[in-house]
């Protein structure tokens, strides 16, 4: 015996196993050879059995059937006290994604569904390490200037394109110069303005800046597109390429298909493993997703056994899981809030601050935290208590008081004079168009606030809408009176792109299209800011204002529950800068296991 687990031992068990010839296999050779020498002939076993009682077999039965077990345990446990479990190449899953893609293109991500696969195919200079630090990607290292003006990158020299070309600084320069052209309308262009990218050689880049900008480091996460594949594409077909939905990138996954239903609409679409990646893995072969119009739909197919993960769920919605011991619950922070945005040029009511403070003072924020089960905060401003926590106590807070809202009513002249349970004012009465994403949880957010408002007299017109029309139909073009959704700061916050005059405009993110010349002054200070006492002080300033003027109500902030089936290990991720980030350490994560020698 001693002899034949020497054999094993050498013969496989100081490399990976064979496909060809598993250990399992050399163990029942090994075993056949053993028992035919050690086990009795039939005619003896016959023979014995003549002067043995019923009980006796059983227990000679059971004592062969421990010997054996024994024989098998001492090569079996010998194995395993020398080798290590680890990742293994193979299996897949299927994840469930609200609304289907449209641009996967980093230059023109808009929808979660889109940023979600991006994150998959395309690499940046930079991502998240999964703890809200950044760490290299394309890149190898990189130095940041003790004047916060310049970085430069060292890239790595053994990446390739998913079609097999060569990666080079060429492509990095071409995607930032894309970036910045106002012909192709870039919603990233104004991440980039006042940059310069200098190629100093064909694996190191330096990015120059005229002021200092401490977030920058966010924008060199964006996904690099491929300069021999993009350059001969006009600004006016850009968006119409083909790349945007079958995409080139150097990330761990790559385009393998997609299906479309009979309207042309996309109804799946399949990633697979990218052997060529430069990084460690990845280990699952392939990922396929499905495509919803709401979380019911989503929900739906996951208790039906169509998909293995789900994107994202609201809290409300965990208990309509139908096997939730399928799946791990994790419950992600990320730096985002939700408010109601007030689009006064939408409603000359809305333009009254004493309806947007009797508004304001009407909202149950405990109530609202219930609604989730507890799984998040109330937030009061437009930057997050846990970014700037030093100044939480010390900011405005309008708190529920709905004696307190009418009488704010009231004063103001807005009087239900005609008894209809709705007030008015020189001919106007006091009703109010409200939108929200077509989900449980904003649903019923949306009607608590609609019923609390009813009861100062104020009638709310509620319209849940799917995510693509409320991107089409009112986003875009501010068509809204008030609109309950989020925004998201990143792992290094910059309310900027929210708050400043000039992000009024699609695509820009100021969605209650705020105009305030001393708040663009501080936020244009607070950039270029390297003391971060001096920063966080013109950044308190600034959302000191924003609560005087209330151009938005400021609700809560919710984790971002990703169920995943338990099938995948390796998910370490804890605080993500967007929800798509939950795949920055993907290549990581496996499905099939394999044992190696400990050595």
């Amino acid at each position: 015996m001693t002899d034949d687990l020497e054999f094993l031992y050498s013969g496989g068990l100081d490399q990976k196993p064979s496909k060809k010839e598993s250990f399992g296999k050399k163990i029942k050779s090994l075993l056949k050879k053993r028992l035919k020498n050690f086990l009795p002939e039939k005619n003896r076993i016959k023979h014995l059995t003549k002067f043995l009682s019923r009980g006796e077999r059983y227990i000679i039965l059971g004592l062969s059937i421990l010997i054996i077990g024994s024989i098998l345990f001492i090569p079996i446990g010998y194995y395993i006290s020398i080798t290590k479990s680890t990742a293994d190449f193979g299996g897949g899953f299927t994840e469930g994604l609200i609304g289907e893609p449209r641009f996967i293109n980093p230059l023109f991500l808009q929808t979660d569904t889109d940023r979600d696969l991006a994150q998959l195919i395309y690499s940046g200079l930079l991502k998240n390490d999964g703890q809200g630090n950044f760490m290299p990607d394309l890149a190898e290292n990189f130095t940041i200037s003790d004047d916060g003006l310049a970085y430069r990158f060292n890239l790595r020299k053994n990446i390739k394109w998913h079609d097999g070309a060569n990666f080079s600084a060429d492509d990095i320069v071409f995607t930032v110069k894309t970036a910045q052209n106002q012909d192709f309308a870039s919603p990233q262009r104004i991440n980039w303005q006042g940059v310069e990218l200098i190629k100093i050689d064909e694996w190191t880049i330096e990015f120059r800046l005229k002021n200092p900008y401490t977030q920058f480091i966010n924008n060199l996460s964006l996904g690099i597109l491929p300069f021999h594949l993009w350059q001969d594409v006009k600004p006016g077909n850009f968006i119409l390429s083909e790349l945007n939905l079958k995409p080139i990138g150097t990330g761990p996954y790559k385009f393998s298909k997609l299906k479309k239903d009979r309207l042309g609409r996309i109804t799946s679409y399949e990633l697979m493993a990218n052997e060529d990646y430069y990084l460690d893995g990845p280990f699952i072969k392939s990922i396929n997703f499905e495509f919803y119009t709401s979380e019911e739909d989503l929900i739906q197919s996951f208790n039906l056994n169509g998909i293995d993960n789900l994107s994202g769920v609201s809290p409300a919605n965990l208990a309509s899981l139908r096997f939730p011991g399928k799946v791990k619950i994790h419950e992600l922070k990320i730096p985002r809030y939700f408010a109601v945005f007030f689009n006064q040029n939408q409603s000359n009511v809305l333009s009254d601050k004493n309806v947007r403070l009797a508004l304001a003072h009407s909202v149950n924020k405990d109530k609202i935290i219930e609604s989730i089960d507890g799984k998040g905060f109330k937030v009061d401003s437009p930057t997050l208590p846990e970014i700037f926590d030093e100044f939480e106590d010390s900011i405005k807070k309008y708190d529920y008081n709905s004696d307190f809202a009418r009488q704010i009513l009231e004063n103001s002249g807005w009087q239900d004079k005609n008894n209809d349970g709705i007030r008015e004012k020189d001919d106007r009465k006091l009703e109010i168009e409200f939108v929200t994403p077509l989900r449980k949880d904003f649903i019923t957010i949306g009607e608590q606030l609609r019923d609390d408002w009813g009861k100062i007299g104020i009638k709310i017109n509620l319209t849940p809408v799917s995510v693509i029309e409320l991107q089409q139909n009112y986003i875009q073009p501010r068509t809204y009176q008030m609109l309950l959704f989020g925004e998201v700061l990143n792992i290094e916050p910059d309310p900027f792109s929210f708050w400043h005059s000039s992000q009024k405009k699609d695509p820009g993110l100021n969605l209650a299209l705020y105009d305030n010349q001393g708040a663009d002054k501080l936020l244009e200070e607070a950039r270029q800011g390297l003391n971060p006492v001096v920063k966080a002080n013109k950044y308190n300033d600034f959302q000191n204002l924003v609560i005087e003027d209330l151009p938005a109500i400021f609700l809560y902030s919710p984790y971002y529950i990703y169920p995943q089936t338990k099938k995948i290990k390796g998910l370490e991720n804890e605080l993500l800068g967007l929800p798509s980030e939950r795949f920055a350490n993907v290549n990581e994560w496996y499905i099939e296991t394999q044992r190696v020698s400990k050595k």
